[in-house]
């Protein structure tokens, strides 16, 4: 790192850390497939120019007596070929690795993460400039026009913590953008300020099955044109975001067992914080936002449905209300009280606190919206996904050149959900295409027979 040796781990990777276990060891993938099959030499030498220029992605995670931190290193990044299951785990407390890794598999490139090292918005500048770069080497003529439109003006900021810029009382020097927050679609009816949610530890409906025989994500993912989507969501005056949460919910409610007549369902989504507070740091800056809703309660029509989650959401994805929620979540982590208990107990206390509020959730939704990448590179980059390990079903979607990928991650090998998710979309009228990578054990032996 540019002036120190360690850096202790923000507010969001303190609580990924510790809610990691073997099912989700919170890694996320973002891929991008390009117009011809990856070469791998010139892969290794665009991964090690652009590893130089990003110093955060340089650290390992270390194990302190009272926190958890990152500490440089002078290891360096091997690209491989795709091998292992997708989003395998990456950090191993008893070994000092590298918290991300390169691969691919064809046309395809893969950058997977551990989360406490980084968002997905960070993640896709690194990746972004990974492409440049090996875009750079193998397009000659069109290297100037690559090189003008890299990101370096972003690796001076990379290992900020923005959380403690922002929320934290000593430190907090900068103030967020004061100009009124707008979501996509425009502004929907006012939603009416609410009590605190007494119900957030309410048990919603929570997805079961068969888990996946040796702990790998369940992976499936749906392409589609982007716009039809964007009419419908525009349509009922919401955003995409929220127009498919509320489609996932329909799939659910139609292929699950009814255990009421008025279930809930629970849903947590992500809330890119440089939106609001200007940050140009790769490293997490998020905050997350959960909406409900309970059926039997009125009008249940997925229109209806999709309007009632939008308020949620806007009343409290305001800048006020996620500075208020960060602040307290900030003050409560610098009570001397808290600081001087054991890294270990910690864990414990973050673990039960995550495990609290899972039971809130039915799922776990994220966005990176519509990626445009540099004019030079554009042209060459055909499809790109985004998908995270998962403890329960969710769903993760990225929008590129009009086409939008919709990544559904699950712990368990049922994809009932999934189907009826799908089977939404064509009788809408708009067409799919489906891939799903083998994970039963039926499937991985008729892959080991092809093979032999």
């Amino acid at each position: 790192m540019t002036h120190q040796s360690w850096e202790r781990l923000d507010n969001a990777s303190n609580i990924l850390l510790a809610a990691r276990t073997n099912t989700d060891p919170k890694v996320f993938r973002i891929s991008a497939e390009l117009d011809h099959h990856i070469d791998q030499a010139i892969l290794q030498q665009a991964v090690d120019e652009v590893y130089d220029r990003y110093p955060l992605y340089h650290a390992v995670l270390r194990r302190g007596v009272f926190w958890h931190y990152l500490q440089d290193s002078t290891l360096r990044p091997e690209v491989t070929t795709e091998q292992l299951p997708t989003c395998a785990p990456i950090y191993d407390p008893g070994r000092r690795t590298l918290l991300f890794r390169v691969t691919h598999y064809r046309r395809r490139i893969n950058l997977e993460v551990f989360h406490a090292l980084s968002d997905g918005t960070g993640a896709l500048w690194f990746l972004t400039d990974v492409i440049a770069a090996y875009l750079h080497h193998r397009e000659p003529k069109l290297a100037e026009a690559i090189t003008a439109n890299q990101q370096t003006s972003l690796v001076q900021e990379l290992t900020r913590d923005s959380f403690a810029e922002y929320f934290r009382p000593k430190h907090a020097t900068k103030k967020r953008q004061r100009s009124s927050w707008k979501s996509d679609v425009g502004q929907t009816e006012p939603c009416q300020p609410q009590a605190r949610n007494k119900t957030y530890f309410k048990g919603a409906y929570r997805i079961k099955g068969t888990r996946t025989p040796d702990h790998r994500t369940r992976l499936i993912e749906l392409t589609v044109p982007a716009k039809p989507i964007l009419s419908l969501a525009h349509g009922e005056s919401v955003s995409p975001t929220i127009y498919l949460t509320a489609m996932f919910f329909e799939a659910l409610r139609t292929t699950a067992q009814p255990i009421s007549q008025k279930m809930t369902y629970g849903a947590s989504i992500p809330v890119n914080l440089r939106q609001f507070f200007p940050s140009t740091s790769a490293r997490n800056f998020f905050a997350t936002v959960r909406i409900e809703h309970t059926y039997g309660n009125g009008d249940d029509d997925l229109g209806s449905l999709a309007r009632r989650l939008e308020q949620q959401f806007r009343h409290k994805a305001t800048p006020d209300a996620l500075e208020t929620k960060l602040r307290r979540f900030s003050r409560f982590e610098r009570m001397v009280g808290v600081r001087v208990v054991p890294r270990q107990i910690k864990d414990v206390l973050l673990r039960w606190i995550n495990w609290g509020n899972n039971r809130g959730l039915t799922v776990a939704v994220s966005n990176l919206g519509r990626v445009t990448l540099p004019e030079p590179i554009e042209p060459f980059v055909q499809r790109m996904a985004f998908h995270v390990t998962a403890v329960r079903p969710q769903f993760c979607v990225m929008t590129h050149a009009g086409m939008m990928t919709i990544s559904f991650t699950s712990p368990y090998i049922e994809t009932d959900h999934v189907r009826q998710f799908a089977r939404h979309l064509t009788r809408l009228g708009i067409p799919v295409s489906v891939s799903a990578p083998r994970v039963t054990e039926e499937q991985l032996a008729s892959v080991d027979k092809t093979q032999k």
